[in-house]
């Protein structure tokens, strides 16, 4: 007589629980991101070879705009809140005169006494407005600041 064969049971697994631990990770990481806010003005960078990379914290931020005009922004929301006032704490930059300019950046730097400056301007504005930032810049006492530039592609 012949040998009765078992038939195979085939293995199967049950996808659920990593379907759910996918989703939850989703979730996770959709709740937790932190968007990149929106900026008051857009600028077209001017071109450099310079590979430096900007400090992502402590940073007060000067940026001038092409018709002129001058906005002050600072990466941490407490801090805003300190020199800007509760009303703009929650905006990334605000615009602000160049008279006002020293006085604020000594009140965020004595604050934050680890703020470093950062200049951003617009590749088709003229000299005069960013050289007008530096010397506000230096009237609150701040002699080293750096210029945003965009990574000059080589092709």
């Amino acid at each position: 007589m012949p040998k009765v064969k078992k038939k195979r049971v085939g293995i199967s697994i049950d996808m659920t629980p990593l379907v759910d631990v996918a989703f939850l990770l989703l979730t996770f990481f959709m709740l937790t991101t932190k968007f990149k806010p929106q900026e008051e003005v857009t600028l077209s960078l001017p071109a450099s070879h310079s590979k430096y990379k900007l400090p992502e914290s402590d940073v007060i931020t000067v940026t001038f705009s092409p018709e002129g005009k001058l906005y002050l922004g600072l990466d941490s929301q407490q801090l805003r809140a300190q020199v800007f006032g509760d009303q703009n704490k929650l905006k990334p930059s605000i615009p602000i005169t160049l008279e006002e300019l020293p006085a604020l950046v000594q009140q965020a730097r004595s604050a934050n006494p680890k703020l470093r400056a950062v200049i951003k301007g617009d590749r088709d504005s003229m000299y005069g407005p960013a050289e007008d930032v530096m010397n506000a810049l230096q009237k609150a006492n701040i002699a080293r600041f750096e210029l945003v530039t965009e990574l000059e592609r080589t092709e």
